[in-house]
């Protein structure tokens, strides 16, 4: 009868180890513990980087001859400019945005910065309607005789 109690002993001793090993275990692969506020930390914001700036044309100066128009306003002025074929025509932009200088019928077309000029001797008689592309309400007319 001893040897049955030092055995059932024996078999209890061991079970209770396999329970506490597989506990032990167990506890090792759960979720790990989270300590601190509980807050997800974040990577750090890094800085974008930006675009080189793009060289802006030098502005030329429109002769005083009346052969020049002014962008101010969203609108060209004078709306309408009469010249004689041969004539240099300069558009300059004084509105803080960019503005184009597009003819309806492919004459020229130039983006014009804020600041900026641009130039074109009509070689031909005829009337050049023209727009800006990015305002399409801007419109306006130079009449070449």
């Amino acid at each position: 009868m001893q040897k049955h109690i030092t055995a059932t002993i024996t078999k209890a001793w061991w079970s209770l180890l396999t329970v506490g090993l597989v506990l032990t275990l167990a506890a090792c692969g759960g979720a790990p513990s989270t300590t601190g506020t509980g807050t997800t930390p974040t990577a750090a914001p890094t800085a974008t980087p930006t675009a080189n700036p793009t060289p802006t044309p030098t502005p030329t100066t429109a002769s005083s001859s009346g052969n020049s128009v002014s962008i101010m306003n969203f609108s060209f002025s004078p709306n309408s400019l009469t010249v004689k074929v041969g004539t240099k025509v300069t558009w300059t932009n004084h509105d803080s945005v960019t503005h184009t200088v597009t003819a309806d019928q492919g004459a020229f077309n130039s983006p014009v910065a804020p600041g900026s000029s641009f130039s074109f001797t009509f070689t031909k008689a005829g009337t050049y309607a023209y727009h800006c592309m990015i305002h399409p309400s801007m419109t306006a007319m130079i009449i070449v005789q």
